[in-house]
């Protein structure tokens, strides 16, 4: 019985994670998008409740988009470290998105100073919130 549903196509289950050649259209994707937000526009009441809906979809997306780069880029392993985290982001993700590496990143509290030593160096000094996270984190 399983057999007649796979038989000459593969179930999508079975399918690669790899990245696929192709990409969405720019009008496909605002059709989508335009579509999704008039969705939301038509079971809400004020702008609030339409923000937090389309706030709450948002969510819903990234972290699927985020469980995808995961599995292909790390095969699986999440990162914990701040630093590898966010050079994740900065690589990886903003890649997936934008189609190119961040020129920056901006979210922790924190100092980021440019030093030359054979080469330009960003030294980022974390706000101590920040270190306890991680700190925290590490000791699992």
């Amino acid at each position: 019985m399983e057999a007649r549903f796979t038989r000459g196509k593969s179930a999508i289950l079975e399918r690669p994670l790899s990245r696929p050649k192709t990409e969405v259209s720019v009008s496909a994707f605002t059709l989508l998008f335009s579509e999704v937000v008039q969705y939301c526009q038509s079971r809400v009441y004020s702008v609030s409740e339409l923000q937090a809906r389309l706030a709450e979809l948002g969510q819903r997306v990234g972290g699927s988009l985020l469980d995808v780069l995961v599995l292909r880029e790390k095969n699986g392993k999440r990162e914990t470290k701040v630093l590898n985290i966010l050079l994740f982001i900065k690589v990886s993700v903003w890649r997936a998105l934008f189609g190119k590496e961040a020129d920056k990143l901006d979210g922790f509290p924190a100092k980021v100073t440019v030093h030359w030593h054979k080469g330009t160096t960003l030294m980022i000094k974390f706000d101590e919130a920040v270190i306890a996270r991680d700190k925290v984190l590490e000791g699992r």
